[in-house]
């Protein structure tokens, strides 16, 4: 299973933002990574520049790879309505994320691990496919032997009240994802327009 595994504070320098991890470490060093930090002269970044920066921080958000986020973009720009839109959308229903907005995990690569592992059930069928996308309706849950896992238990945390699109039973471990989430509802950093613009080129 390809993905990320260097360190996660250069990632949180480069962008300056916690977008791996907690980012507790940026208190104690904000600075870009390389061998002169803060002090190194850097001119004004070109316009391809920020779309690309962009882009990178929305892969390293949701773990994707260059293919597959490439791959999300087509689908998003194929579907109805504006393309950033959909690509927040299409990003914010893929199973790993949505396991981890529910509160079933405390981070998405450890989403992407449970549902690797075969933890997660979809309308009653396992799904080990961190990029499966979820539609409006699928019922998300824990297999009955994953429910009384004292390791699985121990990560499941209460989902957070601002997650309005979906629905979490803490009790029965299960939920459900309502609907696509509006842009203006998704908690991310995230310029969708600028990858836009960097894939329109």
């Amino acid at each position: 299973m390809a993905r990320y595994t260097g360190p996660k504070n250069r990632i949180c320098r480069i962008f300056g933002e916690p977008i791996l991890g907690s980012g507790k470490s940026l208190s104690k060093n904000s600075n870009p990574p390389g061998q002169h930090g803060g002090t190194r002269k850097r001119k004004a970044p070109s316009e391809y520049a920020v779309q690309l920066k962009e882009k990178q921080k929305a892969k390293y958000t949701y773990g994707l790879l260059e293919k597959q986020f490439a791959n999300t973009y087509v689908e998003a720009a194929r579907q109805k309505g504006a393309t950033g839109e959909n690509l927040i959308k299409l990003l914010e229903s893929r199973l790993d994320n949505v396991v981890y907005r529910m509160g079933i995990c405390p981070t998405r690569p450890a989403a992407r691990q449970m549902v690797s592992h075969k933890h997660i059930l979809v309308n009653g069928e396992i799904v080990n496919i961190p990029s499966y996308w979820v539609k409006p309706g699928d019922v998300i849950e824990l297999k009955p032997k994953s429910k009384v896992n004292t390791t699985v238990i121990s990560m499941v945390r209460a989902k957070n009240p601002k997650i309005s699109w979906m629905d979490w039973n803490e009790k029965d471990m299960k939920g459900t994802y309502i609907a696509h989430p509006e842009r203006d509802s998704v908690p991310e950093n995230i310029k969708e327009q600028l990858i836009v613009e960097l894939y329109s080129k």
